[in-house]
Formats: structure tokens, sequence, C-alpha cells
């Protein structure tokens, strides 16, 4: 059960963040007002959230997922492969502090954004990326295991983070696409194979008993639907210019 969340409100610095998506500058407007719709699910699904003042020096700021990792036991503060977002670490660890008495930290040569990082009960699968490298998913499961927690990697070659192409949709269950729907490490799981035109639609937030799901991919919202998950859907077609989506937005635990 999750009853916490925290997100950082966009900064007009949004509209110059990082992207190889190709679908244009974000409207910052919109944005904001997605991004209250988005707390406003967060909040249905029963979580008390914190929302973190914009930081205007980090355009990409307002993705806080990719800078910590948050486990039961002990919060993990990541070290993003860009350049340019490390030093939204030194803000989000005063944060972490408030809620937990034991915060590890990723140190170089390793590189791991929150993205690549997929738990499922205990186990944590760790993507390796061009975001996340081989030293980072190391030092994370060897943190994990110190915690009587386990972790194990994934190969990433067609996405920009693991969660982008594949998250955890019900017991047992992982809504996938791509590379990831045959994938022998995901043998054990169930697979609901999210069809190409809609791959972006394959990252999804499990919260409690409810299921945020990115707006605009139907043949998704069918099979959801057709599993028995209680919806919630949100349009963040502006953060999608930023190769972002729903788990990118919020740090849950």
């Amino acid at each position: 059960m999750f009853t916490k969340a925290i997100v950082r409100t966009p900064g007009r610095s949004l509209t110059s963040g990082l992207t190889a998506a190709n679908l244009g500058t974000p409207d910052y407007q919109k944005a904001l007002t997605q991004h209250r719709q988005y707390i406003e699910a967060l909040e249905r699904c029963g979580l008390d959230v914190l929302i973190l003042e914009a930081d205007e020096a980090f355009s990409d700021s307002t993705f806080v997922e990719d800078v910590a990792i948050v486990t039961p036991k002990c919060a993990i503060i990541a070290r993003p492969a860009a350049a340019s977002r490390r030093g939204e670490t030194v803000s989000i660890l005063p944060i972490l502090e408030d809620f937990y008495s034991y915060i590890e930290k990723i140190q170089p040569p390793g590189t791991l954004d929150g993205g690549d990082v997929m738990q499922v009960d205990q186990h944590f699968y760790v993507g390796l990326s061009e975001r996340t490298n081989r030293a980072g998913a190391d030092q994370l499961i060897e943190i994990l295991q110190r915690y009587g927690m386990t972790g194990s990697v994934v190969p990433v070659t067609e996405f920009l983070h693991l969660k982008t192409g594949v998250t955890q949709v019900a017991e047992n269950t992982l809504l996938a696409a791509g590379e990831f729907i045959a994938n022998p490490v995901f043998s054990d799981f169930r697979i609901l194979p999210v069809p190409e035109a809609e791959n972006d639609g394959a990252n999804c937030i499990r919260i409690n008993d409810k299921l945020l799901l990115s707006a605009g991919f139907p043949e998704v919202r069918r099979q959801l639907i057709d599993q028995g998950a209680e919806l919630i859907e949100v349009d963040i077609s502006e953060y999608g210019k930023l190769d972002g989506g729903l788990t990118c937005l919020s740090l849950r635990f």
C-alpha cells in the first residue's frame, strides 16, 4: 500500500528539457494544468501528495522519479547519466530525509535513473539503458541486498527507460511493449502485450486498488478494463514531448 507521493511543479524552463521525441515544444500553461490533474489522480488513489516548488535551474526536475529510488526500507539517491540533471539530487535529499532514516547514494562511475527501476514486491528489475550503466545497477542491487531485498538487470535497447516499455498492472501481470513482450526475464509473469502504435501506453502506475493510465491509448485501455482494473486516465501529452511518462512525475511510497 502506498500512502505518500512527492511531485515537483514544472518550471518555465521545462520547455528546454531533454528530449529525443521530436514532438514539438511543450505548452507550459497546458503542462501546469496537466500536472494539477496528475496530482488530483494521485489523491484519488488515497495518497498524501507533497508538492515541491519549481526549480528553474533544472529544466527536467519535474521528473522526480529519476533522481531517487524509494523502497520500503530505504531511499537511494540516483546518479543521472545526463550531467545537466545531477544537481537535482541535491534538493531531493533533504526532502527524503524527512521520511527515511536510511538513505544511500549511487557513486561514480555508476549512473542510474529511477525510470529504469521497476519494483515487484521485494524484487527490483533494473534496466541497463542509455541512462543506467552496469556500475550503477550493480551498486543498486548491492544496496537492496543489504536491506533484505533483491534485484536483477534487464537490457534495454528500444526504450529510454525500462519502465517506458514495461510496468506492473496487477498481481503477477505486466503490461509490456516491444522488446519486453517476449523477454525471458519476465517469463514467470502474465504479459499483456501493447500494440506498437500504442507503445507509450505501457507506462502505467499501479497504486493500491487503482491504475493510472495515460490518455489516448484505446487498445491498452480495453485490455486493462478486461482485466477488471479500476482506471484513472490522465492526459500528460506535454510531458510526452520530453520523453516523460506517468511514473516519471512522482515518487510513490
